[in-house]
């Protein structure tokens, strides 16, 4: 099953079928557990990365607090270059002026670099609708694009597929398949595919990690080079960015991407750090003979100087992703938007709506860890509440759910009921144990259909705590 067809199923059923997907849980954890490796090993190699990691921060809110005068500097300095910019207030506006630029060049090809920002605006679909044949370059997402999958993390977007299972794909699909499974075999099986479409697309599609004001430059980062391939031979480059991710200047642009590199892969720098800056110049060996940018809106001017102006930091690194214990047992695509994990819970009730997506701010412990590794202190968390609090006072909770809390509210006021509840239930929960575990228990499927739930303590902790007291003044 791809993850197009679970869009169409309830969180709760996606979770489900997540939860009993061992072949999942392994691919996940091979990749997130190595990247929580790396950048815990970049980090403490880093004396003043507290120091840089603020500064990193302030530097994105100074941005947005003066977001306006930023994107005129960028227009401006863009334009000088010869670059062409296009406006777009929201994704279907989006979509539309990069198809009329594909049009325009009578693109029958375009190559096009990792962008969630397309995804977003669902560009991917607006190509295939105008007929544009449409090559994935990053490894990664020419697996997803392979396999007719969405992208299940913003770094690893193939995250969720065995090596295995991409041996299968590309013997499938390729021309000149690999005969072995090793990695540098499928790697060379890749290259030869894409090879040839770079060199017969008509235009290259790229997204931004920093827009520079003071230049009019873009920035992209990338580990395999298909970016400058993508960018470079195509006679049209199109960049696709978000609003939000201008930089004054090429100096916070190097604070930024240390910051970025390290929380996303942990390492020092990528292995193709590229500014565009233009079209193709009189004297320039390579280039494409027209430089579009698309800057786009798509909710991000409704954030600004609100609840969520905060998530108008995020480099896109994915650690949060990486360090959260729900992500890690369910992938990205059960949680059905665009974006996963904990910033995905944050931005997809603002893209989608939070009556279709209310399931995804609940689906969090709160633990604190995304925050902590965020290379700009995005307080998650504290945005997780938020939205659950605006849950709950427009109604959209279940009316199961509301009940349910009014009874522990009422139990919590009475310390007395609230004290024998939980003495009663713990001593309940303690006769389904065996070997220090709860493997099944009646009404309790959710907890112990894909886990075992801990055997509690013989008595609770305020028992416990009463016992310590009375032993102390003896």
């Amino acid at each position: 099953m791809t993850a197009l067809e679970t869009d169409f199923k309830p969180f709760k059923t996606r979770v489900e079928d997540a939860l009993a997907n061992r072949t999942l849980k392994v691919a996940i954890e091979r990749t997130t557990g190595t990247a929580r490796l790396k950048r815990a090993a970049a980090v403490s190699t880093w004396p003043n990365f507290a120091g840089a990691r603020d500064l990193g921060r302030r530097i994105k809110d100074h941005v947005t607090s003066n977001l306006d005068h930023y994107l005129i500097e960028f227009e401006r300095n863009a334009i000088a270059s010869g670059a062409k910019v296009h406006w777009a207030s929201t994704a279907e506006e989006a979509c539309e002026i990069v198809v009329d630029i594909c049009k325009a060049a009578n693109a029958k090809s375009v190559t096009r670099s990792k962008s969630m920002l397309g995804e977003e605006i669902g560009l991917p679909l607006a190509l295939e609708k105008a007929g544009i044949t449409r090559v994935e370059t990053d490894l990664a997402e020419h697996i997803v694009q392979l396999a007719g999958d969405k992208p299940s993390h913003i770094i690893w977007p193939a995250l969720h597929r065995t090596r295995e299972e991409v041996a299968e794909l590309f013997r499938k699909h390729h021309h000149t398949p690999q005969n072995s499974d090793e990695i540098p075999a499928m790697v060379r099986s890749a290259r030869r595919q894409l090879r040839e479409a770079f060199l017969r697309a008509d235009v290259g599609i790229s997204g931004a990690n920093f827009l520079i004001a003071d230049s009019g430059a873009v920035c992209t980062v990338t580990n395999e080079g298909n970016a400058e391939l993508t960018t470079t031979i195509p006679r049209v480059h199109i960049v696709t960015a978000g609003i939000e991710k201008l930089v004054p200047s090429l100096r916070h642009a190097m604070v930024l991407l240390r910051l970025l590199v390290r929380s996303a892969t942990g390492a020092d720098f990528t292995q193709y750090t590229t500014f565009h800056c233009g079209p193709k110049r009189p004297g320039d060996a390579d280039g494409p003979e027209e430089f579009h940018i698309v800057l786009v809106d798509n909710g991000r001017t409704h954030m600004l100087g609100g609840d969520l102006n905060d998530m108008l930091r995020c480099l896109r690194c994915g650690a949060c992703m990486n360090h959260c214990v729900v992500y890690r047992q369910i992938g990205g695509h059960a949680y059905g938007g665009t974006y996963p994990g904990p910033m995905g819970s944050v931005l997809t009730p603002e893209l989608d709506g939070l009556a279709g997506s209310r399931d995804l701010v609940h689906a969090c412990t709160l633990n604190g860890n995304c925050q902590q590794v965020c290379p700009v202190d995005i307080p998650l968390p504290t945005l997780l509440r938020g939205w659950r609090e605006k849950s709950w006072n427009e109604g959209l909770e279940p009316r199961s759910v509301r009940r349910a809390l009014w009874f522990w509210a009422f139990a919590a006021r009475h310390p007395f009921l609230y004290r024998m509840a939980t003495a009663v239930a713990v001593r309940v929960l303690r006769l389904f144990g065996e070997a220090g575990w709860v493997r099944s228990m009646p009404m309790a499927k959710g907890w112990t259909s894909h886990r075992d739930f801990p055997k509690p303590a013989s008595r609770t902790f305020m028992e416990q705590y009463r016992a310590a007291q009375r032993r102390a003044r003896k």
